[in-house]
């Protein structure tokens, strides 16, 4: 197996963050939401003119894209902050299709994590995933997050039917 490296992401990898993204966007998401939803959604966060602000944006509140990195390609990026004092959150984490199931996700939660609790004092972690998600709801209860309660996603309105599922865990 290919050796996975895990970082932050560099500024001139913004286009290939961007790219990662929305393909995983359309392979998460596509039998769940229309494709006018999935484009709005990927035309609103994951520009790379957004990616690269991001990338280069660290604080408590956006910790910038940590990302695996395996045979010189990035195949997941996880990225995320800090919700008040005692609590962080993730806000966007993919894997891409062909690299799931290889340990990835569990590095890049296990790095990221380390983080939140060491450089920020996290004591609980929060995640929001799609209703229907099954490819993120597995994982997460494997990593021991329990459910808290359904909410409209975050950006979402009432018609565009976009549940999330929301899950806490104590880290």
């Amino acid at each position: 197996m290919t050796e996975i490296l895990v970082r932050m992401a560099r500024r001139n990898e913004a286009k290939t963050l961007a790219d990662l993204l929305s393909r995983c966007q359309w392979f998460t998401y596509e039998k769940l939401f229309s494709s006018g939803y999935i484009e709005d959604l990927i035309a609103k966060y994951y520009s790379v003119e957004r990616v690269e602000q991001e990338v280069t944006t660290i604080d408590k509140s956006w910790h910038g894209y940590i990302v695996a990195e395996s045979g010189g390609s990035i195949v997941g990026v996880i990225g995320g902050g800090m919700k008040d004092e005692t609590d962080g959150e993730i806000y966007v984490f993919y894997v891409a299709p062909e690299a799931r199931g290889t340990g990835i996700g569990s590095k890049l939660l296990n790095f990221y994590t380390k983080i939140q609790k060491h450089t920020y004092g996290a004591d609980r972690q929060w995640v929001s995933v799609a209703k229907g998600n099954m490819y993120g709801i597995p994982f997460y209860e494997a990593k021991g997050f329990a459910f808290e309660r359904e909410e409209l996603s975050y950006g979402a309105s009432e018609e565009d039917e976009d549940i999330s599922l929301v899950y806490t865990r104590q880290i």
